[in-house]
């Protein structure tokens, strides 16, 4: 027991501060997000926020708050010394900080330096360094408090090493401060990295500041959303279901004025637009949720993003339904009957020499010559069957062509085909030709480089200047997968060109989706390790869609080119791109079995 409990000691605490710091300051991105919540909880007005080298550098946060004197920034150092908590009770925390952890959880990882004036008074500065604190020395300064951290994590290389790169580290602080200036319209603020400015926000109205940070494709299609319930009361806006996006980084969530990541908000948010967005795609919406205090526990982690409510499910259902008003009531979205169109003429296809029986959507079938053969002709039936059906297609041997051939497409969007042992094939055009477009892609790649096609015209496509730095820094390895771009003014990317396996697609929505992509991808050599994300992007882009019609020569080629292509069972998102029904499964549908 003695030998036990000789090995046990207490870590110094410059180690244990070391450990704390590693807990709250993950990375450069929370160093931000703390100060700009310090700056926040002070009262500032402005709010102006620099970085250099992805913050691991320089990292410099000034704004116009209450601003502290000699004593109180002595105290701000030291772990556990905060102002927001006056009563020590947790259960009503009005302020975004409250353990007191920041500042030295920053000192004691990096160099730090701390300039603060309370108005009417004489400013002051603190150095801490590697969790060294220094003296505080008068100074001078403007109202407010600026803090500065420059080489963060030399005191602790071990967490400097996994750090990423310097871009990708930029691109996380910048999001910090953008879903905090969004939580904050009544604040103006300012984001820098390296000297270029990324956003420069004046004091706005919220749907002004929403407007400004989702883009101006989303800003153009935001729907209000307004609703409350008891002491739940929730407010913000949703984009129209037109505008969507290949992943959830545009949706923002916040909580009494803390922006959040919580899986209950984001699970009702995909809820309310699951029925009327395509899958795989993201809704955007700027939410905010307001809680009684009591019923809130934001004490869940140290970083503060995540919450834990005591009514989940009052907080699901409240949003399920705002959001679900919202997109009722949206231009467009009115349950209103549509408008008949005319008909085109059926059209004639050269197989077996005889036409399609052509039947619209709806039902009503278009005029078409009397076709022997076809039983539905002679039938007096009220109502057509929703498909387009040419004459029977020759069997074919199913060893040699096991999706067997093309006779019908339903909806516009499925090709039913019959095997040779009968067997029923219903195959998703748009998932099966992305998965052939992909394939395409991924060989060219393989080969040394995608086949381009110049634009006749080159296509300039606004987007958020984060989005457009974001593509132009890999500018040169898109290059290889087909697309061209140079920029053009700030927020602007001018496309030359695009692969040629796509058609014609319009550059700005496959523009934003691989600015998303690659906002994901969090390493220098992240576009090589993820390269088929990027090439399944593209390959969505450049799909016939749901809702095209197809000529039997069509549907005959995409059955025949998905047998010859390696992993044509499921699309590049992973979902089935066609069924195979048996007649015994058949049978068993229908209780014969």
């Amino acid at each position: 027991m003695d030998s036990i409990a000789g090995r046990i000691r207490l870590l110094p605490e410059t180690t244990v501060n070391r450990i704390a710091a590693g807990e709250v300051i993950e990375r450069p991105a929370a160093a931000v997000r703390e100060l700009v919540e310090n700056a926040l909880d002070a009262g500032a007005t402005r709010i102006s926020v620099a970085i250099d080298g992805g913050g691991i550098d320089r990292i410099e946060v000034a704004d116009d708050g209450i601003g502290m004197g000699p004593e109180e920034l002595a105290l701000a150092v030291l772990r556990h010394a905060t102002s927001k908590l006056p009563d020590d009770d947790l259960t009503h925390i009005a302020t975004l900080g409250f353990r007191g952890e920041a500042l030295p959880s920053i000192g004691a990882a990096a160099r730090l330096a701390i300039t603060s004036r309370p108005r009417g008074a004489e400013a002051a500065t603190i150095q801490v360094e590697g969790g060294q604190v220094g003296e505080v020395r008068p100074t001078s300064g403007a109202p407010g408090t600026r803090v500065v951290v420059r080489d963060l994590f030399y005191a602790t290389p071990a967490r400097r090493k996994f750090l990423k790169s310097a871009r990708t580290e930029a691109d996380a602080a910048e999001a910090a401060v953008r879903r905090l200036a969004l939580a904050a319209p009544q604040v103006a603020m300012r984001f820098e990295s390296d000297g270029r400015v990324a956003f420069d926000l004046p004091v706005q109205d919220r749907a002004a500041r929403v407007a400004a940070l989702l883009g101006p494709d989303a800003a153009a299609a935001l729907l209000p959303v307004e609703l409350a319930r008891g002491s739940l009361r929730l407010s913000g806006f949703a984009a129209a279901p037109t505008v969507t996006r290949a992943t959830a980084a545009t949706q923002a969530l916040v909580v009494n004025g803390r922006p959040v990541a919580d899986p209950v908000l984001r699970t009702a948010v995909r809820v309310a637009y699951r029925d009327v967005i395509a899958y795989g795609r993201h809704a955007v919406v700027a939410l905010f949720l307001e809680v009684p205090p009591e019923d809130l526990d934001v004490n869940v982690h140290p970083a503060k993003a995540e919450v834990r409510f005591r009514e989940a499910e009052s907080v699901r259902g409240l949003v399920i339904s705002a959001l679900s008003r919202a997109l009722a009531g949206g231009a467009g979205f009115a349950m209103t009957p549509l408008e008949p169109r005319p008909a085109p003429p059926p059209p004639i296809l050269p197989h077996s020499g005889r036409p399609w029986l052509n039947l619209t959507p709806g039902g009503a079938p278009r005029a078409a010559p009397a076709v022997a053969g076809l039983a539905e002709v002679g039938l007096p039936l009220g109502a057509a069957p929703a498909a387009r059906v040419p004459d029977p297609a020759p069997e074919r041997p199913a060893e040699q062509f096991p999706l067997g051939a093309p006779v019908a497409q339903v909806l516009d969007t499925y090709v039913l085909a019959v095997a040779a042992d009968g067997a029923l094939v219903v195959v998703d055009q748009h998932a099966a030709h992305e998965r052939l477009t992909h394939e395409t892609l991924r060989g060219q790649l393989l080969q040394g480089g995608v086949r381009t096609q110049p634009l006749l015209l080159p296509a300039v496509v606004d987007l958020a200047p984060a989005d457009a730095a974001r593509l132009l820094a890999r500018a040169e390895e898109l290059a290889r997968l087909g697309l061209e771009l140079e920029a053009f003014g700030p927020g602007a990317v001018l496309v030359r060109a695009l692969p040629a396996a796509l058609g014609a697609p319009d550059p700005a929505p496959l523009l934003r989706d691989l600015a998303d992509e690659l906002a994901e991808m969090d390493e220098t050599t992240a576009l090589e390790a993820k390269l088929d994300a990027v090439v399944a992007r593209l390959a969505c882009h450049g799909s016939i869609r749901a809702g095209r019609r197809l000529t039997l020569p069509e549907m005959d080629a995409l059955l025949r080119q998905m047998e010859a292509t390696p992993r044509a069972a499921t699309c590049s998102h992973g979902r089935p791109t066609y069924l195979k029904l048996s007649r015994a499964e058949i049978e068993r549908l229908f209780g014969r079995r």
